[in-house]
């Protein structure tokens, strides 16, 4: 579905190491200041050794970047690395991100920090450099700076604050991918999207750029585009029975087709389609009514229809010069349009987002993808567009450089409860291997396995948007709709647990985590886990902790994480039940007895009243 290429134009970010350093201090941990730069001329030397003291204050997977400037660039060039215990030789990347006279490079190695406090960070490098920068691995691409503070009075605004806490409060999200694409179903003249001559993703939403499909022959999908007029209705219900409350549609995927009206394209579905009709309007109509979030999706780095080549042979010259290759995937290289990238920026990407936030007054978030080469100033131009529009709007990450409201950590991909993530983020999975309609696609995910990554989300404090992709007609494959409807079902019993919910100190116990690392990661190694009496997962809210457990085993059972001193308990019940159970709180946890649950449930919850609220 979402490629966000990193190979894009960063400058160098102009702070001292000593600012930093003590932002990190004294700020929290969160998306405006979640990085270190340690400057050269700071750092203790002693021969080609380079030495750093810093503090930091989340545990994370970190990412070390070198900068350097043109006349000193080296590549693969070879680094010792030694930060507390740890100690690694890596080499740089060969994708590299450049601006003007800075080069701003990465090694290989990911740094695990789990101890927060006073870190101290020592190199051993031939290199000659200007600074590092110490990441959190999801926080890259980061900027210059320069249009820090302009995004952070947008970002800190009441609108946006007020927008972020009715987001977290949400959870559980439907994403819907349908386009012209659904109606192919995966195959292009009888070939599956999976034996495609062109490297890239094999899921049904990149059909055109796995075909290399001119793009004339692409627009003849449209005219026989033209789904059935129950499609809104129908999925909006599918996503009031799983207790979903905020949906995101593809409004433009990377084909460049518009699922709405829009006067600076006719590549949409009033102009080009036999339906005739806005689908967009539609279903932000049918949320409406059933008082549920809109959001829509728009790919702004990649439009393969009128976006030309994605800005790739202006970047490519430049890193050429360099001897840095330029990755092209997600770019249209086979049959590009003839208009400027900047062009294309100009009279329909920045203007269709302008429609979007004039049609739909009550939008709630505008999901940006396709980042690719999109710069620093164009990513921010997208983000103060929609804030100017409409401030009450949230944008994600993708949009670039971190301008975005929240984080979304990837395609399929579920951070570690070691990682304290920022306060508001959001997971985007799959049913089954595809994002878009694959006829042939039925590895869907059971209810218990969707079921727990929701969980495991919600433990970590995060959202989960979860997708479907309806076939040409607007039909959503009758397994997945089942499998959702499955898992609501829990859901609306134990909504309590879920619904305004937050991380509590311990995410979970039991079992270690099965963590999910992508779309390939799924379909290659499938899913394989035991759940036990002894595994839960924790949320909290006010003076209530609920302990989440994915068996139906009756019996006694151990809660360790609220043993004594952890909390003293006023009273012990199981969530949809109004019966009190008995426990004990003693030094080795909380032990109860669960009975009555039925044979056909996916889960239970013990709902926990403490004497005081939980603070975060």
């Amino acid at each position: 579905m979402i490629y966000s290429l990193f190979t894009a134009l960063i400058v160098l970010y102009s702070c001292t190491t000593k600012e930093k350093a003590n932002a990190s201090q004294n700020e929290s941990f969160n998306q405006t200041d979640n990085w270190v730069v340690l400057d050269k001329t700071d750092a203790d030397q002693s021969g080609t050794t380079f030495s750093w003291n810093f503090n930091m204050k989340q545990p994370s997977d970190y990412v070390l970047q070198m900068v350097s400037t043109e006349a000193s660039f080296k590549n693969n060039e070879s680094v010792k690395i030694k930060i507390g215990e740890q100690e690694f030789e890596a080499s740089l990347l060969k994708n590299y991100n450049i601006n003007l006279n800075d080069i701003v490079s990465e090694f290989k190695h990911k740094i695990p920090l789990k101890n927060t406090g006073k870190q101290k960070l020592s190199i051993t490098t031939e290199a000659d450099f200007k600074s590092l920068r110490v990441i959190p691995h999801y926080k890259k691409p980061i900027g210059s700076g320069k249009y820090h503070q302009e995004w952070l009075t947008m970002h800190q605004s009441k609108e946006k604050q007020d927008a972020l806490q009715r987001f977290k409060e949400a959870k559980l999200g439907m994403f819907i991918h349908w386009g012209l694409y659904s109606q192919a179903g995966g195959l292009w003249k009888g070939t599956k999207i999976n034996n495609a001559p062109h490297p890239g993703p094999k899921v049904a939403e990149w059909l055109m750029y796995a075909f290399q499909i001119p793009r004339e022959d692409y627009r003849e999908l449209a005219k026989t585009f033209n789904p059935d007029k129950s499609f809104a209705q129908n999925v909006v219900k599918l996503a009031k029975d799983v207790g979903m409350k905020y949906i995101v549609i593809t409004s433009k995927h990377h084909d460049g087709f518009a699922l709405f009206d829009s006067k600076h394209s006719e590549f949409d579905m009033v102009d080009a389609t036999p339906y005739k009709a806005d689908i967009i309007k539609e279903l932000y109509n049918a949320c409406l009514e059933e008082g549920i979030d809109f959001g829509v999706y728009y790919s702004h780095g990649n439009d393969w229809m009128d976006g030309t080549d994605g800005n790739y042979k202006n970047i490519k010259k430049v890193n050429d010069s360099l001897g840095i290759y330029t990755h092209p995937t997600g770019k249209n290289l086979w049959d590009p349009s003839k208009n400027t990238h900047e062009e294309y920026l100009q009279h329909k990407a920045y203007p269709q987002i302008k429609e979007l936030l004039t049609m739909l007054p009550e939008l709630r978030l505008i999901w940006f993808d396709g980042t690719g080469f999109t710069t620093e100033a164009q990513a921010f131009q997208f983000y103060k567009l929609v804030y100017d529009s409409n401030p009450n709007v949230l944008v994600n990450r993708r949009v670039g450089y971190a301008f975005g409201d929240y984080l979304d950590t990837g395609d399929n991909k579920i951070p570690s409860a070691s990682e304290k993530l920022e306060k508001y983020w959001e997971t985007c999975g799959t049913t089954n291997n595809s994002w878009g309609y694959k006829s042939y696609d039925d590895d869907w995910k059971s209810p218990k396995e969707l079921l727990y990554y929701f969980v495991d989300i919600l433990s970590k404090g995060g959202n989960y948007l979860l997708n479907i992709g309806p076939d040409g007609k607007g039909h959503v494959p009758e397994t997945s709709a089942e499998n959702l409807r499955e898992m609501g079902k829990w859901i609306h019993k134990n909504a309590d647990a879920v619904y305004g919910t937050s991380r509590w100190k311990t995410p979970n116990e039991g079992q270690e985590e099965t963590l999910l690392d992508g779309t390939g990661h799924r379909a290659a190694k499938g899913f394989q886990r035991n759940f036990t009496s002894k595994d839960f997962w924790f949320t909290t809210k006010g003076n209530k902790v609920y302990a989440i457990s994915l068996t139906n085993t009756e019996g006694e059972i151990l809660i360790k994480s609220l043993k004594k001193g952890e909390g003293e308990i006023e009273e012990v019940k199981l969530l949809g039940s109004e019966k009190n159970l008995s426990w004990n709180q003693n030094g080795n946890g909380l032990q109860t007895t669960v009975t009555d649950i039925p044979k056909d449930a996916l889960g239970y919850v013990i709902e926990v009243t403490l004497k005081n609220n939980y603070e975060n």
